[in-house]
């Protein structure tokens, strides 16, 4: 008799609705993808919650199918069970809510689709001469990831903006240093707009005990932040940018006329 056929059925749990709670142990399996074993050994750890009793047989609901997509996904991120153990100790309400805060801080923020390239087109974009000594830059920046004969591009028009400079008579080394200096400052952005967000939004709702009302205003501040840093940062750039061109363009005018002050009568006009 396996653990989910025990020798006495609950009687309440029998008027649970076949509705409710749909699956077998192995059929939670194949709707999570997880293997019967797992599941056992979940429910053994305290992981997963025991399922409902119809007929001497257990059956699993949504809330069952939840926590385990749960537990993967968190599995996924780097936690052991242990520490999954604890966070779902800590954190109340069904494992939806926690389970779609986990999807949404991993969503990535790029749209962009990623598109594989031919060492042979990078070349014709690039030039062979630059492009073979300048290649472990470009991956180290993450530009270009090695797929097999090849590398991907996970933001293709990073390697357009790269080749248009390129075209404009700036050496290709030139143009990787610009971009891995804008990575660094973007990761600094990136670093105070979590910083907002952990300290004003995810430490006081979890201070506060996990109350179920505020689950939806912390999946919505991260799906808002989104949007929301990307338009700061546009528009903060196109304000220092304007200024910055400003600048640079009266300080080389002033440089030029200095040089010209300078000259002596005998100079070449």
């Amino acid at each position: 008799m396996s653990d989910d056929q025990p020798a006495h059925d609950d009687p309440a749990d029998d008027e649970a609705s076949a509705e409710e709670y749909p699956f077998t142990i192995e059929e939670l399996a194949l709707e999570t993808g997880t293997s019967v074993r797992n599941l056992r050994s979940h429910r053994a750890r305290g992981l997963l919650q025991p399922p409902k009793i119809r007929n001497r047989v257990g059956f699993y609901g949504r809330e069952h199918v939840d926590r385990v997509r749960l537990i993967r996904q968190l599995q996924d991120e780097g936690f052991n069970l242990g520490g999954i153990q604890r966070l779902l100790s800590l954190a109340r309400g069904p494992s939806s809510l926690l389970l779609r805060v986990v999807q949404t801080a991993s969503t990535p923020f790029e749209s962009e689709q990623p598109k594989v390239f031919t060492r042979e087109e990078l070349v014709r974009r690039f030039g062979a001469e630059e492009l073979e000594a300048l290649i472990d830059t470009a991956m180290r920046l993450r530009l270009l990831i090695p797929e097999g004969d090849g590398f991907s591009a996970p933001s293709p028009s990073l390697l357009d903006a790269a080749e248009e400079v390129v075209a404009l008579g700036v050496p290709l080394h030139h143009a990787l240093a610009v971009i891995a200096k804008v990575q660094r400052a973007c990761e600094d952005v990136a670093e105070e707009f979590i910083r907002l967000f952990v300290a004003d939004v995810w430490r006081p709702f979890t201070a506060d005990g996990f109350p179920l009302r505020g689950w939806s205003d912390v999946s919505g501040a991260i799906e808002t932040l989104r949007p929301l840093s990307s338009d700061v940062l546009l528009r903060t750039y196109e304000v220092t940018m304007t200024r910055a061109v400003e600048r640079a363009t009266a300080e080389e005018l002033q440089r030029l006329t200095k040089r010209r002050r300078g000259r002596g009568p005998g100079d070449a006009s």
